[in-house]
C-alpha cells in the first residue's frame, strides 16, 4: 500500500481525527491537562453503553462455545493485542479455567508485549498462522481487536477463522470498519478523536478494555463461575487469594472465619464446594456429586438440596 493511500484511509477514520477540544492542550499547566484528559475519558462509558446489544450477542456466542468445549481467542496488534492478552491471562486465576480456554494472540508474538515488532501487524498471513498454530476449530470464537478496524494481521485471522466455521467478532472504534464487514458480529464503540491525535491507547484503548472485561466476566457468570456476586471459582494460589477464599465463604454462608477455614481445608481451598457443604451440611463427596449434577452452578445445587 502506498503512503498516499494509507494517509487517505487514516483521514477517513474517526479515531484518527483531531479533537477540537484539545487543540490548546500543549499550552496548559499540569492540572488543566489532567482535567481535559478526564473530561474526554468520561465519554467512553457512554459509547460502550450504546453497543451493549452487540456485546450481549457476542457473550451469548462465547457461552455457547464454552458449553461445547470451545475457546475464546483474542487477536490484535499493539495496544489492542496487549489488552487481549491481559484479559485472557487474568481468566485462569480469577475463574479457575484452563489456560487455553481464553487465549490472547498479539502480532509479533510474546516479545511484542513489551517491544514494538515493526511490520508484524501488516502481515495478514501472520494472523492466519497464529490461529493455525493454536489449532483453531469451528467450536471456537475469535475476537479480532483493532481500533482502526483495518489491521491486516486481524483481517487475516478473521478471514481464516470464518473459512473454517468459527464464530467471528470484530471489536473496533470506527463505524463500518473493514473487520466489521468480515466478522459475524461487530462491536463498534465510537469514542471520537483522541486527546492526542491518533494515540488510540487512550479513549479507544479504555473502551476496548471495558468491553473485554464485559465479554469474559459476563460469559463466566453465565457458565456458573459466580454465586450471587461472589467469585466462587477463584483459584487460591497465593496468600491474598487464600484470605479472599476464606472471606468469600464467610460472605456466602455467614459462618465464622474458623468454620470457613475448616471447610476450605477439607476441600483443598475449593470455594464453591466449601460453600455448598457449609450451607447444606453435605459431606464432601455428596457435595461434589451435587455440583456435578447442577452443571457447576452453585445456586442450582443449593436449591436442589434445600427445596
Amino acid at each position: 500500500m502506498t503512503e498516499q493511500r494509507l494517509i487517505s484511509e487514516l483521514e477517513q477514520l474517526v479515531s484518527e481525527g483531531r479533537n477540537p477540544n484539545t487543540m490548546h492542550i500543549d499550552l496548559l499547566p499540569t492540572f488543566d491537562i489532567l482535567r481535559e484528559i478526564n473530561y474526554e475519558d468520561q465519554t467512553v462509558p457512554t459509547a460502550v453503553e450504546k453497543v451493549i446489544p452487540a456485546i450481549a450477542a457476542a457473550v451469548n456466542q462465547i457461552v455457547a462455545a464454552f458449553q461445547k468445549g470451545g475457546r475464546l481467542i483474542y487477536m490484535g496488534a499493539g495496544t489492542s493485542g496487549r489488552l487481549g492478552v491481559l484479559d485472557a491471562s487474568e481468566c485462569p486465576p480469577t475463574f479457575s479455567v484452563p489456560p487455553d480456554m481464553v487465549i490472547g494472540l498479539i502480532a509479533g508474538g510474546p516479545e511484542a508485549l513489551q517491544n514494538s515488532i515493526e511490520g508484524a501487524e501488516d502481515d495478514p498471513d501472520q494472523g492466519r498462522q497464529a490461529l493455525q498454530d493454536i489449532k483453531l476449530t469451528s467450536a471456537d470464537v475469535v475476537v479480532g481487536i483493532a481500533v482502526s478496524g483495518r489491521t491486516p494481521y486481524v483481517i487475516g485471522g478473521l478471514n481464516y477463522a470464518k473459512s473454517i466455521g468459527a464464530v467471528t467478532v470484530a471489536l473496533s472504534c470506527n463505524p463500518n470498519s473493514v473487520i466489521a464487514g468480515i466478522a459475524d458480529l461487530a462491536i463498534s464503540p465510537v469514542v471520537g478523536p483522541e486527546i492526542l491525535t491518533g494515540s488510540t491507547r487512550l479513549k479507544s484503548g479504555t473502551a476496548q478494555k471495558l468491553i473485554l472485561n464485559m465479554l469474559t466476566t459476563a460469559s463466566m457468570i453465565r457458565i456458573g463461575k459466580s454465586y450471587q456476586n461472589l467469585m466462587v471459582d477463584v483459584h487460591a494460589s497465593n496468600k491474598k487469594l487464600v484470605a479472599r477464599a476464606t472471606r468469600i465463604v464467610m460472605q456466602a454462608t455467614g459462618c465464622t472465619q474458623a468454620d470457613a477455614r475448616r471447610v476450605l481445608d477439607q476441600t483443598g481451598n475449593d470455594v464453591k464446594l466449601a460453600i455448598l457443604m457449609e450451607i447444606t451440611g453435605m459431606g464432601i463427596e455428596e457435595a461434589r456429586a451435587a455440583l456435578q449434577n447442577a452443571g457447576g452452578f452453585l445456586r442450582k445445587a443449593i436449591s436442589a438440596k434445600t427445596a
